[in-house]
């Protein structure tokens, strides 16, 4: 949504993981836990917004929800998701609609990537079990990759950044569930 809004109004604010972490419960994802990208499109969507980073930081952990109106910098009105598996149709919708929320598949190479295109033809295609944000793709020395935005801070990866390879069989499952928000 970050990347939606940003490309709408010009401005990049900052949602708050937390607001989600806590708050999406009732709507079937499980908190630190995890969940369903669609089940958290419908908690922003039913809730009527979710609540800047500044306003409900991130504390590691789920706490009791304490959304507020006032904290609230982002909206969505649906969702938007693609064809399973599609990486064609995933690259159209980021080229032309913006960042696209997916699940991918991790595994433990994944936890110590460091640099360059992430290709591991061991990562499964039909598991997925972290969500991250397709956000452009690209060609390095041949090799086709996505980039992908990780939530687990800039000192992870490439300043929180992963190139994963594209094109290589849906590798990782990262066209399984792709989806966006329509505002």
């Amino acid at each position: 949504m970050e990347g939606l809004m940003k490309r709408q109004t010009g401005k990049l604010v900052p949602l708050s993981p937390q607001n989600l972490l806590d708050c999406s419960s009732s709507y079937g994802n499980l908190g630190c836990n995890g969940g369903y990208l669609s089940k958290t499109f419908r908690y922003i969507i039913e809730n009527k917004g979710i609540d800047s980073d500044s306003s409900y930081p991130y504390e590691s952990r789920e706490g009791k929800c304490r959304y507020s109106v006032q904290g609230r910098a982002g909206y969505c009105w649906g969702f938007q998701i693609l064809r399973r598996g599609d990486e064609r149709a995933l690259q159209v919708a980021v080229a032309n609609v913006g960042p696209v929320s997916v699940s991918i598949n991790v595994l433990p190479s994944f936890n110590s990537y460091r640099g360059g295109v992430y290709d591991d033809p061991s990562c499964s295609s039909a598991e997925t079990n972290h969500a991250v944000l397709v956000v452009g793709y690209g060609t390095d020395r041949g090799k086709d990759f996505w980039l992908v935005k990780n939530s687990w801070g800039t000192d992870w990866g490439e300043s929180g950044f992963i190139r994963m390879a594209r094109n290589r069989n849906n590798q990782c499952g990262i066209a399984n569930l792709p989806i966006y928000p329509t505002m």
